[in-house]
C-alpha cells in the first residue's frame, strides 16, 4: 500500500486545495496518468501517478481546502497488493497518516520523503523519480540512529550548533522541520502534540476582537477569510519589509521619443498581430541596463552575493485576489516583439492560474507598472531574493526647462527600490543612469 501525498508545488507552499479528482476508488492507474488537480496560492497543477496500482482510498474529498503538504490524500495498492476495504472519505479535512509499514522504515533520500511529489513541467511526479539520488540521511554521532530532517532544518541546526538527534520532529512521520529547529534555538521545546493545539479557527476571533478594541463595532463589517494567495503575499511582504534594508531612488524620464517609436513599431508589427506596450520597452531597457551595470543584477544570500549571468525580469501581473510575477527569462537577448508576445501569453495564463511554477519562481529583477491606472509615482516592496524592483508611473504632460525655455514634455517617473545589502546608493544611481538614455532614446534598443 502506498500513500499518495499532497505535493509541494513551490518552496513556500505549506498547504493547498484539492480542486479535482480524475480518479475514483477502484480505478486502476498507470505511471503518468493524471489523477488530480491541486490549486495553490499561485496556480493550478496536475498530479500524475508515479506507480501502477489500484486506488483503494480517497482521503481528501474534492474541493478540500487547507490540505497540508505531505499529508496523505489517497492510497494506492500495488499490483497484487492487499487493498484495504475503506470507503472514500467525505470530509474535506486531510486524514491522519496511517501507521508506517515496514517499507516506511527504510531511509528516504536526503531532502525528501518517500512518496513525496514535486512539480515538473509535465506535472507533479515523485521526488524519487525527479530529484537526484543522494546518500541516506546522516546518523546521529551519539547514538548511530538515523535522523530524518528537511535540508533547511539540517542547515539551520548546523548554523545554530544544535544536535538534531536531541530534537523531536513535528513533520510527517516525525521528520524534523524548520519550526522545530527555530523553537529549539530559542530555548523552547516543541513537542509534536503542541503543533496541533493552535488551530486556524482560534485565530479568527482574535482578529475580530482586535478590531473591536480599535473601536470598530462587531457586526459593522463583513469579514472575508484570507485565501492561500493573500496569506502568501502577506507573509512574503512582511518578511521582505522586516528583513531587507531597502531604500528608494527616483528619476524622471521623458518618453515622447518612445511613444513615437512605439507607434512606428506597432504599425510594422500589426500584420503579425503583435502590439508592443510601454511596459515592454521598460522591460527591455531594464534588462540592457542590468547588463551594463551587472552589480545591480544580483541577489543577497548568507553565503555571498549572487551575480546573475542573465537579466531574468519578472513583471507584476494583477490577478483576482492578488498578484503574481511571471518572468521574461534572458530579456536582454530578446527583441521587443518577442518580449511583447511572451508578456501577453504569461499575463493571460497568470490570470487563468495556468502558469507553471518555474515560470514565476526566481527572476533577478522585477518591474511593477501602475501607469495604466494613472498612478504618477509609487514605491514597491522588494521581491526576495532579488536585489531591486522598479516601479513605473504614468506618462503625463509636464512643463520642463530646456535650454532656458519652459516646454511641454511627456514625463514618466520611475522608482528603484534597492536592497542595500546588494545594491547601494551609487550602484542604484548608475543603473538608473544606464536606464534613462535607453528609455528616452529607444532606437538604441533596436540596434
Amino acid at each position: 500500500m502506498t500513500d499518495i501525498l499532497m505535493p509541494a508545488l513551490s518552496p513556500t507552499m505549506e498547504e493547498g486545495v484539492l480542486a479535482k479528482w480524475h480518479v475514483k476508488v477502484g480505478d486502476v492507474v498507470k505511471a503518468g496518468d493524471v489523477i488530480a488537480e491541486i490549486e495553490t496560492d499561485k496556480a493550478t497543477m496536475e498530479v500524475e501517478a508515479v506507480d501502477e496500482g489500484t486506488i483503494t482510498e480517497i482521503l481528501v474529498a474534492e474541493g478540500g481546502e487547507g490540505v497540508k503538504v505531505n499529508a496523505p490524500i489517497a492510497r494506492l495498492a500495488d499490483e497484487g497488493g492487499a487493498a484495504a476495504p475503506a470507503p472514500a472519505a467525505k470530509s474535506a479535512e486531510p486524514a491522519k497518516a496511517a501507521a508506517p509499514s515496514p517499507a516506511d522504515d527504510k531511509p528516504a533520500p536526503a531532502g525528501h520523503e518517500s512518496g513525496q511529489a514535486v512539480a515538473t513541467p509535465q506535472g507533479v511526479k515523485s521526488a524519487e523519480a525527479v530529484l537526484p539520488k543522494t546518500d541516506a540521511a546522516p546518523t546521529s554521532k551519539q547514538t548511530g540512529t538515523r535522523v530524518f530532517a528537511s535540508p533547511l532544518a539540517r542547515r539551520l541546526a548546523k548554523d545554530a550548533g544544535l544536535d538534531l538527534s536531541s530534537l523531536k520532529g513535528s513533520g510527517p512521520h516525525g521528520r524534523i522541520v524548520r519550526a522545530d529547529v527555530e523553537a529549539a534555538s530559542k530555548g523552547g521545546a516543541r513537542p509534536a502534540e503542541a503543533t496541533a493545539t493552535a488551530s486556524a479557527p482560534a485565530a479568527e476571533p482574535r482578529k475580530v476582537q482586535s478590531l473591536a478594541q480599535m473601536g470598530i463595532p462587531d457586526g459593522s463589517y463583513d469579514l472575508i477569510p484570507l485565501d492561500g494567495m493573500k496569506k502568501a503575499i502577506a507573509r512574503r511582504m512582511v518578511e521582505s519589509v522586516n528583513a531587507v534594508p531597502h531604500f528608494p531612488l527616483f528619476i524622471d524620464c521623458e518618453i515622447d521619443a518612445l511613444m513615437a517609436v512605439r507607434a512606428k513599431v506597432n504599425a510594422l508589427l500589426e500584420p503579425k498581430g503583435i502590439k508592443v506596450s510601454v511596459n515592454d520597452f521598460v522591460i527591455k531597457a531594464a534588462a540592457l541596463a542590468l547588463k551594463l551595470v551587472p552589480e545591480a543584477n544580483a541577489s543577497y544570500s548568507p553565503e555571498g552575493i549572487a551575480m546573475h549571468h542573465n537579466a531574468d525580469v519578472a513583471m507584476a501581473v494583477a490577478i483576482d485576489g492578488g498578484l503574481i510575477t511571471p518572468i521574461i527569462f534572458k530579456a536582454e537577448t530578446k527583441s521587443l516583439s518577442q518580449i511583447a508576445t511572451e508578456a501577453k501569453d504569461l499575463a493571460k495564463r497568470a490570470r487563468d492560474r495556468k502558469l507553471k511554477p518555474e515560470e514565476f519562481q526566481g527572476g533577478t529583477f522585477s518591474v511593477s507598472n501602475l501607469g495604466m491606472f494613472g498612478i504618477k509615482q509609487f514605491t514597491s516592496i522588494i521581491n526576495e531574493p532579488q536585489g531591486a524592483i522598479m516601479s513605473v508611473g504614468a506618462g503625463e504632460q509636464r512643463a520642463v526647462v530646456k535650454n532656458g525655455q519652459v516646454v511641454p514634455a511627456t514625463v514618466m517617473t520611475v522608482t528603484l527600490t534597492c536592497d542595500h545589502r546588494v545594491v547601494d546608493g551609487a550602484t542604484g544611481a548608475r543603473f538608473l543612469q544606464a536606464f534613462k538614455p535607453l528609455i528616452e532614446d529607444p532606437v538604441t534598443m533596436l540596434a
